[in-house]
C-alpha cells in the first residue's frame, strides 16, 4: 500500500481507501435493516463458522493480528455497543474474530453495498447500511434497539473513515454514544495499536503488526442529561482510547532507545 501523508488531508471524514461503487442501492419502507428470518440465520451462522478460523489465520499471518482483554466483552452479559479506530481495510474481520463466537452488527456506509459481490457477502456477514435519508432512520432506530434489547453487539467507526496505519486516534462523532445513552447500554473500546515486527514476522513483514485491545466497558452516567450523558460518555470513551495509544508510542520509544547501538 502506497504510503499516505496524513498531514495533507483536510477532511477528517475524508475515505483514504476507496473501492469501485458501479451498483445501485436503494432503502424501502419495508428493509430489513436487522434480518430475523430463521433461514437466513441458519446461512449466516454457517457462513461465519467456516470462515472464521480462515481469516484468524490470514490476519495472523498477514498482519500478526494479536487480541489482548476479550473477557471484557464475554463479561458483559447485555446488549453493547463496540467501537474502534478505524486502521485497516480487514479491521472489520478483526472486531468479527474479537467477538465470536457470538454475533456483531456493523454499521456500514451504504456506499459498502453498492459494491459488486461484497455487498453480498457483507449483508450475510450482518453489516447493516445507515441509512442517508432522515425518513428511513426511524425504522433503522427501532431496529437497531430490539437488536441490543435482545442483548445484540453493535459495531460503530466513531471515527467515520478508514486511515489505513494511521496511529493516533481522531475525533468522534456522536452516533455510537446517542445510541448507547439512547439503550442504556455501555460502550466497550477496541483500540488497535502497531507494533514492530518480532520473532518470525522479521522474516518477511515490512509493516508493524496489528494488535487489538479490548478495554473495559463504559457506561451512561445517568445522574446527567440526555445531552451531558451523550457528551460525557464520547470523551471518556475517546479519554480511555487515547491512554493506550499513547502508552504503547511511549514502548515503542523506549523500545528504540534499547535497542539502537
Amino acid at each position: 500500500m502506497k504510503e499516505i501523508n496524513y498531514s495533507q488531508i483536510t477532511q477528517e471524514d475524508e475515505h483514504i481507501f476507496k473501492l469501485w461503487e458501479p451498483l445501485n442501492f436503494e432503502i424501502d419502507d419495508n428493509y430489513e435493516f436487522i434480518k430475523t428470518g430463521t433461514i437466513f440465520n441458519m446461512f449466516s451462522n454457517l457462513l461465519r463458522a467456516i470462515i472464521a478460523p480462515i481469516l484468524y489465520f490470514i490476519n495472523k499471518i498477514l498482519f500478526g493480528f494479536e487480541i489482548v482483554g476479550r473477557e471484557n466483552i464475554s463479561n458483559v452479559n447485555s446488549g453493547k455497543i463496540t467501537v474502534s479506530n478505524h486502521i485497516h481495510p480487514m479491521d472489520c474481520t478483526m472486531n468479527g474474530l474479537i467477538i465470536y463466537p457470538s454475533k456483531t452488527y456493523y454499521l456500514s456506509l451504504e456506499s459498502n453495498f453498492k459494491i459488486p459481490i461484497v455487498r453480498h457477502i457483507i449483508r450475510i456477514l450482518n453489516a447493516v447500511p445507515i441509512p442517508k435519508e432522515k425518513s428511513k432512520k426511524v425504522k433503522f432506530l427501532q431496529d437497531i434497539e430490539k437488536a441490543l434489547k435482545s442483548k445484540s453487539t453493535i459495531h460503530i467507526y466513531p471515527e467515520g473513515s478508514l486511515w489505513p496505519y494511521y496511529e493516533e486516534l481522531r475525533n468522534f462523532k456522536n452516533g455510537a454514544f446517542k445510541l448507547a445513552v439512547e439503550n442504556n447500554v455501555p460502550i466497550i473500546p477496541i483500540v488497535y495499536t502497531f507494533e514492530n515486527p518480532d520473532r518470525i514476522y522479521k522474516i518477511y513483514k515490512r509493516k508493524k503488526c496489528i494488535k487489538a485491545n479490548v478495554l473495559e466497558p463504559v457506561y451512561p452516567n445517568q445522574n446527567l442529561s440526555r445531552t451531558d450523558r451523550i457528551e460525557d460518555l464520547r470523551e471518556r470513551t475517546f479519554e480511555v482510547m487515547k491512554k493506550v495509544i499513547l502508552e504503547n508510542k511511549n514502548i515503542d520509544e523506549i523500545l528504540k532507545e534499547k535497542y539502537t547501538v
